[in-house]
């Protein structure tokens, strides 16, 4: 089902169920034979929302050679190697942040996220969480019926993106004169391009020198018909394994300021990791050397830092 103004969704139906085919891939990192990250309490939350496919691919039951294209630059053993390298550097980014004494850190569209579980946060750190009202309520749910407990202050923010989130945010503690450190993953694609400067500018106006800001950018091209086309093919074969989801109806196309450019305009410093470097930098298989593959290499990782000490004054 395609976006609309004001849609909403749970962790089983449209933006909701990207958030728990993320926490899939964390899984089923996790469990590889050797694997690059630790996410505990990924399996248990996807097993817990209930979608099939998600649930097989995470426990490794799924065969994904029985799923994905040969020499495709997406599938599920892609997504999987995209979610150890994009989970390494974030968090890396937080552990970063909070050794330059940053003590409270602010998670966009949060979804299934367990970082306010399992990271090793300073004792005095408050970690924020914004989401859908239901969204928020199934993981705290779910993850104490599990006896889980958070490794840091971590407070809800149960409120959609689209509307009055800082207020919420402020409501709910926060300090804008202090830095903050902030997370927009898998996030940005999904919003339209009014809606992504929107975000960034409320982002600004809440941090102060010092404050941090971690992104991931999956470029939209101004035509995405082609590109569109090119997903359902390699995603084809997940609906043949019961999957009733199209990725490609819930991104927004169209053209868009580039993110790192439009934050260094507005008093940021950002650097960039493409894509390939993350994956070459994680010792993972890097993307095939195809046409196709052409619209991931434009993807990238920025991180950025706000005010004069971006600028080192």
């Amino acid at each position: 089902m395609k976006r609309s103004d004001n849609d909403t969704w749970d962790l089983a139906s449209s933006v909701g169920a990207t958030a728990t085919m993320v926490a899939a891939g964390r899984a089923r990192a996790t469990n590889a034979e050797n694997p690059l990250i630790e996410d505990r309490f990924a399996e248990p939350l996807v097993a817990a929302v209930g979608v099939e496919f998600f649930t097989r691919w995470a426990t490794g039951e799924l065969d994904v050679a029985e799923v994905d294209l040969p020499n495709a630059p997406w599938g599920l053993q892609r997504m999987t190697d995209m979610m150890v390298a994009r989970t390494r550097y974030f968090d890396a980014f937080f552990s970063d942040a909070a050794g330059a004494g940053i003590r409270q850190a602010v998670i966009l569209a949060s979804g299934l996220d367990a970082r306010g579980y399992r990271l090793s946060w300073p004792s005095n750190m408050t970690v924020f969480e914004i989401d859908q009202p239901q969204v928020i309520e199934f993981k705290i749910t779910t993850l104490a019926d599990m006896g889980a407990e958070p490794a840091a202050d971590l407070r809800a923010v149960p409120i959609d993106l689209r509307h009055d989130w800082p207020t919420a945010l402020v409501q709910a503690g926060f300090d804008a004169s202090l830095p903050s450190a902030w997370l927009a993953e898998g996030l940005l694609a999904f919003l339209p391009p009014e809606a992504q400067d929107r975000l960034l500018d409320n982002i600004t106006a809440l941090s102060t020198v010092g404050s941090r800001l971690a992104a991931e950018i999956f470029m939209n091209a101004p035509d995405g018909a082609a590109q569109a086309e090119m997903m359902r093919t390699y995603t084809q074969r997940w609906r043949d394994h019961g999957l009733d989801l199209d990725p490609t109806e819930l991104r927004y196309d169209g053209e868009r300021n580039d993110v790192a450019t439009y934050l260094d305009s507005h008093g940021w410093r950002s650097v960039r990791t493409s894509l390939s470097q993350l994956l070459a930098d994680n010792g993972l298989p890097p993307l095939p050397d195809n046409e196709d593959a052409l619209f991931f290499r434009e993807n990238y990782y920025c991180t950025s830092i706000f005010g004069k000490e971006a600028n080192g004054n």
